[in-house]
């Protein structure tokens, strides 16, 4: 039986990707050492990380006033450490606020400083995202930080928000190298591994070089963006492993035509799922605003909420793993990342209909 793992992370891997890692693991290139052993200051983990960045850079289009960290602490650091490096003397920053993560982020940079909730969804239950015309934005702020893709909420920007001459900030945690992004409209973009990119433990952060070197007074030596990317992050010993799976990711992307291609392959499962939920005639529904559904995460309930346990039971009967939605939000949550192959969808509404038909 062919299991397809709809974690909303840490999330399926591409399963080369997997086989590679388990062939290298003992012994990387005849080095004799795994990569877990390896000195980071060493030549050869030295050069793993160096074909990552750059094999990044390319897949993004990443322009070279940029710097490209990996740090460590997940996106939950960069909730501290966004407000501690840019906030650069300003009294506050821009945040809008589309869902579970975004309250998270607004929350803990009210510990530096000023926040204007530009504007929420919070009254439609973060069920679409609030028209840009309705925005309140402070010229003045110090950066404009947004969601484009909320994991929980399965709200997903399909447009770019304009910013102006305030630096653009983007927790892209759940939707990187899913789609074409402009790195060039972005201050900061920062994204947790563990959904489209590797293993938990990695964060990538990509920053504007002249963003950079204006940290609050008493910022801690480690979650100053300088003190990263004047060592090319690896003032301390950066997460190895991560990266290296991390590069071997980038790797499988560009195998694979890189990022426009893979959001075609996106585009059409998002299609796939969300055409079966919508044709069930009641039997599934999606609470999303149509024109903000995530094609990463889609959640979806049941007609009645009493046939989730045989639902989930039935659906891992059949090696469809890890659908029940978050706690917070009840019922159903497909998380159909880079990773997972059309495939797997297929097999998922297939398994739908069925269960439709026979409680219907």
């Amino acid at each position: 039986m062919t299991i397809y793992n709809f974690s909303a992370g840490p999330a399926v891997l591409p399963k080369e990707v997997l086989q590679q890692a388990q062939a290298e693991l003992p012994d990387w290139h005849g080095s004799g050492m795994s990569v877990m052993e390896m000195s980071h200051r060493g030549k050869e983990y030295m050069s793993i990380q160096a074909e990552a960045e750059a094999d990044l850079r390319e897949l993004m289009g990443i322009p070279a006033n940029y710097k490209v960290l990996f740090l460590q602490g997940g996106a939950s650091q960069q909730f501290a450490m966004v407000p501690m490096n840019l906030l650069r003397g300003r009294k506050s920053a821009d945040y809008l606020n589309t869902g579970e993560w975004s309250k998270k982020a607004i929350s803990e940079a009210k510990r530096f400083g000023g926040v204007n909730v530009v504007a929420t969804a919070a009254d439609r239950n973060f069920s679409c995202i609030p028209a840009f015309d309705t925005w309140q934005r402070d010229p003045e702020a110090a950066y404009l930080h947004y969601t484009p893709n909320e994991t929980i909420g399965g709200v997903e920007f399909d447009w770019l928000p304009e910013s102006g001459d305030v630096p653009l900030v983007a927790d892209m945690s759940s939707n990187i190298l899913s789609r074409p992004v402009d790195v060039g409209k972005y201050g900061l973009i920062y994204a947790g591994a563990q959904k489209n990119v590797g293993p938990a433990g990695l964060t990538i952060v990509i920053v504007r070089e002249d963003l950079l070197g204006q940290a609050l007074p008493g910022t801690p030596t480690m979650l100053d963006y300088k003190t990263h990317a004047d060592n090319d992050s690896m003032y301390n010993t950066p997460p190895t492993y991560g990266i290296y799976i991390a590069g071997l990711v980038f790797r499988w992307l560009k195998k694979n035509g890189g990022i426009a291609a893979m959001e075609q392959t996106n585009i059409a499962k998002a299609e796939l799922l969300y055409g079966t939920i919508d044709a069930s005639n009641g039997f599934y529904r999606c609470p999303v605003a149509l024109s903000d559904r995530s094609r990463m995460n889609v959640p979806f309930t049941l007609k009645d909420a009493s046939l989730d346990g045989d639902f989930l039971k039935q659906a891992d009967a059949r090696g469809l793993l890890q659908l029940k939605g978050h706690r917070s939000v009840g019922g159903m949550r497909a998380s159909i990342y880079n990773a997972m192959p059309l495939d797997g969808v297929q097999a998922l509404v297939n398994f739908m209909g069925g269960f439709a038909k026979q409680h219907g």
